[in-house]
């Protein structure tokens, strides 16, 4: 199945995908965007174009493991990209991700502004291997 990871951020919101075999995770572009509604006609303009069956979108919890404000706008993101892509979603766990984000960009040696341009989509690279490793450990598990 071909899926989209998003982990969704008020200006800067960071895309991957795999392929069909669910094998091979590869980010795919940062949109820069501010405003909520154009940002999820963007994202549901490049899960239609890479044929995405599912979207999963990085849920933020707090380390607690309550739901904060964060985690609901991203609630309300994804149920927006539903609406326009007619895709279903899933909320994924996201705590931590940008950190390891950073930490892998650390290990390249990626600097700078090319650090700042492609953060987001290695966070993103970070949520979809997640939700496949899931996957693959619990083959009958629900979407």
């Amino acid at each position: 199945m071909k899926i989209m990871a998003v982990d969704f951020g008020d200006s800067r919101t960071g895309l991957a995908v795999c392929d069909k075999g669910e094998f091979l995770s590869s980010p795919l572009t940062v949109v820069h965007e501010y405003s909520f509604d154009k940002c999820a006609e963007k994202v549901a303009e490049y899960a239609k174009s890479e044929g995405t069956e599912l979207i999963v979108v990085g849920y933020p919890k707090n380390m607690n493991g309550t739901i904060g404000e964060r985690a609901e706008k991203c609630e309300e993101f994804a149920k927006l990209l539903t609406e326009l892509t007619g895709l279903p979603h899933k909320m994924w766990d996201e705590r931590c991700t940008t950190v390891s984000a950073h930490n892998y960009l650390n290990e390249t040696n990626v600097r700078g502004k090319k650090r700042k341009n492609i953060v987001d989509a290695v966070a993103a690279v970070i949520i979809l291997e997640s939700y496949l490793g899931y996957r693959k450990n619990n083959p009958n598990a629900e979407l």
